[in-house]
């Protein structure tokens, strides 16, 4: 399980390395960082995110993708300060996204088709956490967004009730689901060992 975790820590950065700074002809048609939830957590909140820093995977077997978590340099310098272990909340102005990718099965060499690699195939979703204790007082300080990628038309659209899983309309949509992690900040990824 180490293995795979670093394995797919090592993939997700490599990932980021290469596509993060470029946008496809189909990208080109979107500005993504127009869109937002209702309730006001817009896209251009997390401008930038394709250059942030790892934090760690996130691997769900059931639901069938790869998972990476980046933040922001503010949430990061927190993480390395030791929150939330230390007892003490992320600032505001804290940011973390998930990025999902279905998985791709790939036999070319140096990898053999009796032990092929999976690594990130087509972008599915964009997930983003912002801390900003006076915007969202009713949800512990955090706002919440979901974004669906469709790779066909190379757009995104705010997730709804039909997406997997299914969220609400609003920047509010994660919180119920973070509570299960209120003694971590409402954040459930931690900072691994470098």
């Amino acid at each position: 399980m180490k293995t795979t975790l670093y394995g797919a820590a090592a993939i997700a950065a490599l990932v980021l390395a290469v596509f993060g700074g470029r946008s496809s002809s189909a990208q080109d048609k979107q500005d993504k960082y127009t869109l937002q939830v209702p309730g006001g957590l817009a896209f251009s909140e997390v401008k930038g995110y394709e250059q942030w820093q790892v934090v760690g995977p996130s691997l769900t077997e059931a639901a069938n993708v790869i998972r990476v978590i980046v933040a922001n340099p503010a949430m990061i310098k927190a993480y390395q300060d030791g929150v939330p272990g230390n007892g003490k909340p992320f600032p505001d102005g804290s940011k973390i996204v998930k990025l999902e990718w279905k998985p791709k099965k790939i036999t070319d060499p140096p990898f053999s088709a009796s032990a092929p690699d999976t690594v990130p195939g087509d972008l599915q979703q964009v997930e983003f956490i912002v801390k900003d204790s006076k915007r969202f007082s009713d949800t512990h300080g955090w706002g919440y967004a979901m974004f669906d990628y469709d790779p066909a038309s190379g757009t995104f659209a705010p997730a709804t009730l039909s997406s997997k899983p299914p969220v609400g309309h609003d920047a509010r949509c994660g919180a119920a689901c973070h509570t299960l992690a209120a003694s971590k900040d409402y954040i459930f990824t931690a900072y691994p060992k470098r």
